[in-house]
């Protein structure tokens, strides 16, 4: 056996042993997840969470999971709590520890204080016979197994677990609080997210006078000049009350080529596609990209609510504004 088979083999153990972790930790969502749930959810304050070494950098992410999703939460480290930062915490917050042996002594040390300011504390902890556990006023169970590494020491399926129990109670507050996209937009105003989520599909139209526009009964030459002019590969077509009626684009011409070359008298009318498909102004960028994707069209008119073309947006406008990558950022 060659040692990349070997490598394979072992980064395949690895993955499977973190994904039954994780599965295995469905069991362990009961009573005592919807009691911390209900803390969290009636906090009027914010969700700190706390803990060491590698339960400390889940902590973080945790934290910054919920603050993206309409819990506002705080990262408070153990031994910065024990030399002034345990100011942060007020009695109208909750307290999360984070710890895998539920015994980690800066976290356990804090547990008095907590008490004696108040503070409702929800421990997760591997070992639900900790000190943390007990001590606690709600404990989650995080244990695992055993851990991927092959010494059994590394922090890896632990942490996975954890992470995985720390998306739980985020989602499911999320949806408790009914939490929307409009609301999850205003926590990510940058980078490709942001402009999913807040990109207005006019913010990249063609708008105005710039907006190709023929009548009805404009004769075929006109309308390839305006699209040239114009320079989007397409043209709306209207009627007398200036109302959409149709769309020609490049292809339409294309395909009119293929059956005829005697173009000299024919209008608009007889060429256009009818019916073609809209977006409404205010619509959000990222959607209209998913409406042009699915029906494989480069062009896309943004209508008013009286179907008057208000603009007219190109895929590659789109693209170009980053829409056509990650949904994450």
């Amino acid at each position: 056996m060659s040692n990349e088979s070997l490598d394979l083999q072992r980064a395949k153990r690895v993955i499977r042993m973190e994904a039954d972790s994780v599965a295995a930790l469905e069991k362990n969502i009961n009573a005592s997840f919807q009691k911390a749930v209900d803390i969290i959810f009636a906090c009027k304050g914010r969700v700190v969470v706390t803990g060491m070494g590698k339960s400390g950098i889940i902590a973080r992410k945790m934290v910054a999971t919920m603050n993206s999703t309409g819990t506002p939460s705080i990262f408070l480290h153990p031994s910065d709590a024990v030399h002034g930062d345990l100011g942060m915490v007020r009695s109208d917050d909750v307290v999360i520890c984070i710890s895998k042996s539920g015994d980690t002594q800066e976290v356990r040390q804090l547990m008095p204080m907590f008490k004696r300011i108040g503070v409702p504390t929800i421990s997760m902890v591997g070992n639900m016979h900790s000190h943390l556990a007990l001590q606690s006023d709600v404990a989650l169970d995080i244990s695992v197994k055993e851990e991927a590494c092959p010494h059994n020491l590394a922090p890896t399926t632990s942490t996975t677990a954890t992470l995985a129990m720390g998306d739980a109670l985020a989602v499911t507050l999320l949806e408790k609080k009914n939490f929307t996209a409009d609301d999850f937009a205003l926590f990510h105003p940058g980078g490709n997210l942001g402009k999913r989520l807040l990109l207005k599909i006019e913010e990249l139209a063609v708008t105005g006078p710039q907006i190709p526009k023929i009548g009805l009964q404009t004769s075929l030459r006109d309308a390839i000049l305006e699209m040239t002019s114009k320079r989007l590969g397409a043209t709306s077509v209207v009627d007398a009350q200036g109302q959409l009626a149709g769309i020609i684009t490049d292809g339409d011409l294309r395909r009119l080529l293929q059956k005829t070359t005697d173009v000299s008298n024919l209008t608009a009318e007889q060429v256009m596609t009818k019916n073609p498909k809209t977006i409404r102004k205010g619509t959000l960028a990222s959607l209209a990209l998913q409406e042009m994707e699915q029906f494989s069209i480069t062009q896309l008119i943004i209508v008013d609510d009286e179907r008057r073309p208000f603009g007219i947006v190109h895929l590659h406008d789109l693209v170009r504004a980053g829409l056509g990558g990650e949904t994450a950022s």
